[in-house]
This record gives structure tokens, sequence and C-alpha cells, in this order.
């Protein structure tokens, strides 16, 4: 069965927190041609706002597997999008485990991960084979994210810890994208795998002030980057005069470093 994808399935506010760009303090863009016709507003250097995407828009992003055969072409041809199906995945994120060397699943959990070019994110979660879209249930998902996630349920016994272990798991997990709407719907993904685990566990919904610590280390984690640059797409041509000087600090994506709490400059203090 394929995977039914709405904008909607998060509710306003967490989709607010979602579309944040932590760097410019502003919204993640467009970045891609793809949605031109439809105006000025859904061109590439265009912020990507709440409205835009709701309501009778509901339906303009969609899932790569949902994008039309023209527009998969144009994506592999101006960058180079393929996306990579579930057991490929798999096969790659299990030399990942037997690559490392953790002592305990504490370890494991708290290990960090980066996706790089993540698109939809499938390497971190994988609630759909992205090539496909067929649904993945729980039990056999492979992202990296979902490994630390079952090593929490099978580990973990109380509400309290679950909920502290899963935050730690969430923060361990790293991924960028240059479009916007890929991006978008890799950090729904996560937001929405949250929601499924608790589900699962606790046979209730999350309430939603764990949701907003949930999206508020998403926003972070996954963020908008040119990967040849690691700057914001199209830095150069529009985002120069939101920074008070051109500093390396300013010109470079931030991401968050949660066991220190502090803000990092990718280019600066993690390619080194």
């Amino acid at each position: 069965m394929k995977i039914n994808f709405s904008i909607e399935e998060i509710n306003f506010d967490l989709l607010k927190m979602l579309l944040i760009d932590r760097t410019t303090k502003k919204n993640i863009i467009w970045a891609t041609n793809d949605y031109n016709a439809l105006g000025e507003e859904y061109s590439a250097r265009s912020e990507i706002k709440i409205e835009l995407i709701t309501g009778n828009n509901s339906k303009i992003i969609q899932p790569r597997f949902l994008k039309s055969d023209q527009h998969k072409k144009n994506r592999v041809r101006d960058k180079a999008e393929i996306f990579t199906p579930a057991w490929i995945c798999n096969e790659q994120n299990n030399l990942i485990d037997q690559s490392l060397n953790t002592s305990d699943w504490r370890s494991y959990v708290e290990a960090n991960f980066l996706e790089i070019t993540c698109g939809e994110a499938p390497y971190i979660v994988s609630r759909y084979d992205s090539v496909t879209g067929e649904k993945i249930p729980i039990k056999n998902r492979i992202g990296l994210l979902d490994r630390k996630l079952r090593l929490v349920d099978e580990n973990i016994s109380s509400h309290n810890e679950w909920i502290e272990w899963t935050k730690k798991a969430f923060q361990s997990v790293y991924g960028y994208e240059f479009q916007g709407d890929n991006l978008l719907i890799a950090r729904m993904n996560l937001m929405l795998t949250y929601i499924e685990y608790y589900k699962n566990r606790f046979s209730i919904s999350p309430e939603q002030d764990h949701l907003k610590e949930i999206a508020k280390i998403i926003s972070w984690n996954l963020w908008q980057m040119d990967g040849l640059t690691n700057k914001i797409p199209y830095f150069d041509d529009i985002h120069i005069n939101l920074f008070s000087k051109a500093s390396e600090e300013n010109i470079y994506c931030k991401i968050f470093d949660w066991k220190d709490d502090k803000e990092n400059v990718f280019d600066k203090d993690i390619r080194r």
C-alpha cells in the first residue's frame, strides 16, 4: 500500500516551526524552479510561506514518487537528484552499524549521524520507500533514527525516560538539503515518525508541548544548504543583506550542538 501524503498531516503551529531556517531566522526558500508557473511567490529564491502550501494549496508539495515525470527529469538534470530505494538504504545503513564501535545501546542512540543532500531523508527515517511510495510498517523500518528508536523501545520502560531518550535520538541525526520542498518533506517525515512511534508505544497521541520540542530539534538538525559552498542556496544573490557584517560566522550555515548546548558554524566547526 502506498503512503497517503498531505502537508496538513502536521498541524499549523508545528508546520510553521518546520518552515523555519535557523540561519536566516526566516523561512526556508523554494530553491527549485518547479513551481515558477504558480507565480512569483513560488520562485526559487522566495520563502516558502505557510499560506502557499495549506488549504487549497495543500497538494502543491508532494514527495518525489508523486511528482510528474517531467519534474523528476528536471531535478535529475538540474540537481542530480536520484532517490535511493529502501533496500539499498538498508544495506548501506547496515555497513554504518558494522563500522561503529559502541559499547552499549545508549552509545548507539547518542552517536551522531549526518545524511548529506538528504532529499526526503530516507537514510534517517523510512516511513515509505522513497522510490515507490510503498508504506513501511514500524517493525520493518531501516532508517538510522528508526534503529535508534527501536533500541529505546526495547530498553526503556517508563514514559519520562522514553521521552528523554527519544529526544537524544532526534538530537543525534543531521541532514542538509538544497531544495526547499524536499527539506520540508524530510522534516515532516521526522515529525510524523515521532508521532507514529509514540502512538505505537503508548496508544495515545503525544502532547503538543512534546511535539514542539521535537519540531525545534528537527528545524535545527535538518537544514537548507548548498553542499558545494556550505552556504544557504543563492546566498551571494539574495542573502548578503541579512547579515550585518561579512564574517565567517554569518556566511556559513548554522546548526546546533545539543550536547554542548550551543550553535555551531557548519563549515568552521563541523567539516574540519
